[in-house]
């Protein structure tokens, strides 16, 4: 049994990770800091986008694959997994973007807002199917 659709997220998220990895070590090796945000803003921003997306991609691929495995509509899984994506790219550079005092950038606000749409789709077809369908 092939999950493409998971496959394609799982991926994505994986270079993200990278990509947020990436981003941190440099603040780090700019601030010459092996532990902790030294109360600096970019790394604390760094830090941050790269461990907002470790928190919630592994729950999602998780319930994009069991909800494939159940044969659930691929067009939407699709389309929720885009979301997540896009979501997550939004959110990374909402955390990067220069901020007003007191004021989040939009694109995190489009970031959180896709992705806790993303977590509240697929747990709650999870939870549908499981009560509908005997899984």
């Amino acid at each position: 049994m092939t999950l493409p659709v998971t496959a394609f997220v799982a991926a994505v998220c994986a270079l993200l990770l990278l990509f947020t990895a990436i981003l941190t070590v440099r603040q780090r090796l700019r601030l010459s800091a092996a532990f902790g945000d030294h109360g600096d803003a970019k790394l604390i921003a760094a830090s941050r986008s790269h461990g907002n997306l470790a928190e919630h991609a592994p729950i999602v691929v998780i319930l994009l694959g069991l909800l494939e495995m159940a044969r659930a509509n691929h067009m939407a899984l699709m389309m929720i997994g885009a979301l997540f994506l896009i979501g997550r790219v939004a959110h990374i550079a909402g955390l990067h973007a220069p901020v007003e005092p007191g004021k989040p950038p939009v694109t995190r606000q489009i970031g959180v807002i896709a992705t806790w749409a993303t977590l509240v789709a697929l747990s709650g077809w999870t939870l549908w199917m499981l009560a509908t369908q005997n899984l």
